[in-house]
């Protein structure tokens, strides 16, 4: 999860910061980036997010966005089954709204909006543990 960013941006608004943050996060867990497949949607298609996830060794599967030319090419593949998984990623990120804490923001200052964030993805989790035993 990278810091919150304050306006309204779009998708790829400072990627390459964000990219480079949670990169680092990943690295500290022990969890290495290279090779990993990130699944974006066609607001994610651009030149600064290829570079952000090309210098960590991080493989994107990304929807191609028409105003972008629209079609894979060989540096550019996309897995059209792949990326039907994102309805996962779609589902948690709603789940994540239904926190009101979090959806609205009460926080003014970081820490305790990461705080809410962290403690919503605990609690996710624990429910979908507690499902599987």
């Amino acid at each position: 999860m990278s810091d919150p960013q304050a306006g309204n941006h779009a998708d790829l608004y400072d990627i390459k910061d964000r990219v480079n943050e949670i990169a680092e996060q990943l690295e500290d867990a022990g969890i290495f980036t290279d090779g990993l497949f990130c699944n974006l949607d066609a607001g994610f298609d651009g030149n600064d997010r290829r570079v952000a996830l090309d210098s960590h060794g991080i493989i994107p599967n990304v929807c191609p966005n028409r105003r972008n030319g629209g079609q894979p090419t060989e540096e550019r593949l996309f897995d059209e089954g792949m990326y039907k998984e994102r309805g996962k990623i779609e589902r948690t990120n709603a789940w994540i709204d239904g926190f009101k804490n979090v959806l609205v923001r009460f926080d003014t200052t970081i820490s305790s909006w990461k705080g809410w964030n962290f403690l919503t993805f605990i609690v996710i989790f624990l429910k979908k543990f507690h499902k599987s035993n």
